[in-house]
């Protein structure tokens, strides 16, 4: 099923705007990353404990180094976890030839939804490069996939509520030009065919909600869903904002300045940031949340449960437990055949 038919029928209606019942019809979904080999394990008891909570979609990223890796949590994900899969694809380092392998595996798979994204310049480099027989853009990664799977395929694009970090200048923000350029390019993946945006992390609310009315100012009409990233410690959200020039409010700046060795005061607060920006985006009718979760369940869960979104109490004991306890009760009746 299409990521986009679901978030339809969890909010009520096609732009995501407000419907009635209170916080049980908000879309929320859960992003997680491909670990090394070691630990793949361990990132699959955790998706497999966060769909306990009914989230409308869970989705894989994407690195060329670990394709394989990616293709394999998607399967299990759609199909041994049982829960409603994205996967992203970027163009970086990929040639037509390994798009169509990736695509048509995930296809074989029942896996309908993907996230099409340019994708990062290779470690060392400054600036993306378009290998021979491959893609420069997300553009052409949609326009391809329209053209050669039709409908086949829900089309997913990233949004940048202050603009694409690479026209963002040493000030920190983007010229009223660039940012105009960058919403009109927006548009062209839409119209290729995407049906979905989600946005690249932001921690200024009134950005974000600028950036929904702005798009739908020039006739962007399907849901743009907020990405989430919830601040868990001081040192990987300076990085992760420097790396894609977020702007910090300086409210925000101030709270976290005495607590930034203190890893517990810094989850506590990024849990109440991110419970409070929710809260606004929410009140402003649009009830879709995208959380990146970085592989961890705590502060994702905790923001949801804030919300009133989750009652943990009603929530089943993840697969894996619930196989264990039955293997322990099946053992028990043997023991007790063998004695009794």
């Amino acid at each position: 099923m299409k990521v986009l038919d679901k978030i339809r029928s969890t909010v009520g209606e096609a732009n995501g705007g407000a419907a009635n019942g209170g916080n049980n019809n908000v879309a929320f979904s859960f992003e997680f990353f491909p670990p090394r080999a070691e630990g793949m394990a361990k990132v699959l008891e955790l998706i497999e404990r966060m769909v306990a909570y009914s989230p409308t979609f869970c989705d894989i990223t994407w690195r060329a180094s670990s394709g394989d890796v990616t293709l394999d949590i998607a399967n299990r994900m759609q199909n041994s976890i049982g829960i409603e899969t994205m996967m992203h694809l970027t163009c970086a380092e990929m040639p037509v030839e390994e798009i169509d392998r990736a695509l048509d595996t995930i296809k074989s798979g029942g896996v309908q939804n993907v996230l099409a994204l340019r994708g990062d310049p290779p470690l060392g480099q400054d600036k993306f490069v378009k290998i021979q027989d491959g893609f420069s853009c997300a553009l052409d990664l949609v326009k391809y996939m329209r053209s050669k799977y039709g409908d086949y395929f829900g089309i997913t694009v990233a949004g940048y509520p202050e603009a694409h970090p690479d026209v963002i200048g040493d000030d920190g923000v983007a010229t009223p030009e660039d940012y105009q350029k960058d919403l009109a390019y927006l548009k062209q993946k839409v119209d290729a065919g995407a049906d979905l945006i989600i946005t690249q992390l932001f921690y200024d609310t009134d950005i974000f909600l600028k950036f929904v009315d702005d798009c739908r100012q020039i006739g962007i009409t399907c849901p743009i869903v907020p990405g989430i990233l919830t601040i868990t410690n001081y040192r990987s959200f300076r990085k992760m904002t420097g790396l894609c020039k977020t702007k910090i409010p300086a409210e925000i700046l101030a709270a976290l300045e005495p607590i930034k060795d203190n890893n517990e005061a810094v989850r506590a607060y990024g849990i109440h940031l991110g419970t409070e920006m929710c809260k606004k985006i929410i009140a402003h009718g649009i009830r879709t949340l995208h959380l990146y979760t970085m592989n961890r369940d705590e502060s994702a869960l905790a923001i949801l449960k804030n919300l009133g979104v989750i009652g943990v109490s009603k929530i089943p004991p993840p697969l894996k437990q619930q196989q264990k306890a039955i293997q322990e009760e099946v053992t028990k009746e043997e023991v007790a055949k063998v004695v009794g």
